[in-house]
């Protein structure tokens, strides 16, 4: 879930370095993209990662003959709580993320799998690749799923995760966000994306945020403080709606970028 440790032949660049190679691709940029920029140099794996030939299509057909099939009595409701699923409560600020997915025509997308995985409250995740030395939660997974309701509405209880180090550059802090993947009706269909929170001092810093160039398209990943979400004395609140086509379609990445 975690990044590899980033091979470094030369000393780990500063974030000067790092603001000033964002500076210049956004400069550069001969129209704001809405989606992330698959070579951002500023993200240093991306140049080994991105896609370096002409993409094929997969035959949808061929590949639905191997793809699992999901309904509702595959996924239990317990699973889209994450601080239930242990023997303890697991340690860090308790909350509740709802929203839609939607078309690029604001309808609904119902029945839509919807999966996602994140640090815990201190930004460690559990995998074996993690090593940043931050306790490790034992009731606490950062793993959940459920499925989209008529309304094309999702939920999920967690723990709000930390940020946390990464071997990008010299005091590399990724912000604090969720990782959410949809799944549409099969493998071929998969999207993934981040959430994040609101006003976070670590947006500017970060060149994976930063890969999308047009700022609206930016906004669009963080999700906003709902009051009416919120519950007594229990659990704030975030919403944040995933809108999959259109001009104002949710950024999307790499199946390869798990930062």
């Amino acid at each position: 879930m975690t990044a590899p440790p980033i091979a470094q032949t030369a000393p780990l660049s500063s974030q000067s370095d790092i603001d000033a190679e964002i500076a210049f691709a956004h400069a550069r940029a001969a129209a704001a993209e809405t989606q992330p920029q698959l070579a951002f140099p500023a993200y240093r794996s991306s140049v080994l990662r991105h896609p370096t030939k002409d993409l094929r299509h997969a035959d949808p057909e061929g590949a639905e003959l191997f793809a699992p099939v999901f309904g509702h009595t595959d996924i239990d409701p317990l699973e889209a709580d994450l601080t239930v699923q242990h023997g303890g409560e697991p340690i860090g600020e308790r909350i509740r993320v709802s929203g839609r997915v939607l078309d690029g025509d604001g309808r609904p997308v119902r029945n839509q799998l919807v999966e996602i995985w994140q640090a815990n409250a201190a930004g460690r995740y559990i995998h074996k690749r993690d090593q940043h030395p931050a306790p490790i939660d034992p009731n606490f997974t950062g793993v959940g799923r459920c499925l989209t309701d008529s309304n094309g509405g999702y939920s999920f209880v967690t723990i709000k995760p930390g940020p946390y180090p990464w071997r990008n550059h010299r005091n590399a802090w990724r912000p604090a966000h969720i990782h959410f993947s949809l799944f549409g009706t099969d493998f071929t269909q998969r999207m993934i994306t981040q959430m994040y929170f609101p006003s976070d001092p670590l947006f500017a810093l970060d060149p994976i945020y930063q890969a999308i160039t047009d700022q609206n398209a930016r906004d669009r990943l963080v999700a906003k403080y709902a009051h009416d979400v919120s519950e007594h004395e229990w659990l704030l609140g975030y919403r944040w709606d995933i809108v999959l086509t259109g001009s104002h379609r949710t950024a999307m990445e790499s199946e390869d970028d798990d930062e």
